[in-house]
């Protein structure tokens, strides 16, 4: 009895279904925001006078920008699964240069058209809610 006893009190899970749903939908969306916002920079250059000077910098935040959110939803994911704050606190670190860079495609880059905002503005969104979802989900795990 004393080992059902056991298995029953650890049976409830910690990590959160919502995050996890959301981890997914921002994966999706993502990959959308990333093409979008590629192909709205070779318009830009094309349509515009795009200055070569800005042209690299732009791509090559586009660039890093994707890879930190490969990580961020890898080990946020990995994290909230698994039920272990490190990774999950990792992840909402990472968020912080996820939503620097969204800020600069939002307001410091060469041109910014009405798309850029709109999508920014959709990342940044999913950005803030599962920021608390993840502080929320770290602060079960750590209790």
């Amino acid at each position: 009895t004393s080992l059902l006893r056991e298995i029953l009190n650890n049976s409830y899970q910690l990590s959160s279904v919502p995050l996890q749903i959301l981890f997914y939908v921002n994966g999706i969306y993502y990959i959308f925001y990333f093409l979008a916002t590629l192909a709205m920079i070779v318009y830009k250059s094309q349509v515009f006078s795009y200055p070569d000077d800005f042209l690299a910098p732009d791509l090559a935040l586009l660039f890093i920008m994707a890879i930190l959110e490969v990580l961020r939803l890898y080990l946020g994911s990995k994290g909230n699964l698994t039920e272990e704050e490190a990774p999950l606190g990792l992840s909402l670190v990472i968020t912080v240069g996820s939503v620097i860079l969204s800020v600069y495609f939002l307001v410091w880059q060469t041109y910014v058209l009405k798309a850029d905002v709109i999508i920014n503005a959709v990342l940044l969104s999913t950005y803030g809610l599962e920021s608390v979802l993840k502080v929320i989900a770290i602060a079960a795990f750590v209790s």
